[in-house]
């Protein structure tokens, strides 16, 4: 890996979950920066740049679909991966979950990894 390190937002409401996968993109040399909800996430998005928001769609203040909407609107470029475990949510909003990855829990860490891997693996390849 080059020595510009790709950074992932974790918005994830539950802790060990959050805590498990922030170690599992962090073995696999991403940076991330993990928050507890929604609307701290937007924060967090206001005053740096990523290049991955990994979100739980269900999530107390800001749901997962509405913090994609506005991080797009701040950072277009911004790549979203959404996390739930409740595939209906997924379904009703299926319009503006076309463009991003939808991983349905429970999964396995190493299918949430390679997701990452392939999202910027793709881009390298065609940017190159």
């Amino acid at each position: 890996m080059g020595a510009l390190m790709i950074r992932i937002l974790l918005a994830e409401d539950d802790d060990s979950m959050r805590t498990y996968l922030a170690r599992a993109l962090e073995k696999q040399g991403y940076g991330v920066v993990a928050v507890d909800r929604g609307t701290t996430a937007l924060k967090q998005l206001e005053h740096e740049s990523f290049d991955l928001l990994l979100t739980d769609i269900v999530m107390p203040e800001l749901d997962g679909i509405e913090l994609a909407q506005r991080a797009a609107a701040l950072d277009p470029a911004l790549r979203v991966m959404f996390i739930t475990g409740f595939a209906a949510v997924a379904l009703e909003n299926g319009a503006m979950l076309q463009q991003a990855k939808v991983l349905s829990k429970p999964f396995h860490l190493r299918d949430l990894v390679s997701e990452v891997d392939r999202m910027f693996e793709m881009n390298s390849v065609a940017g190159g």
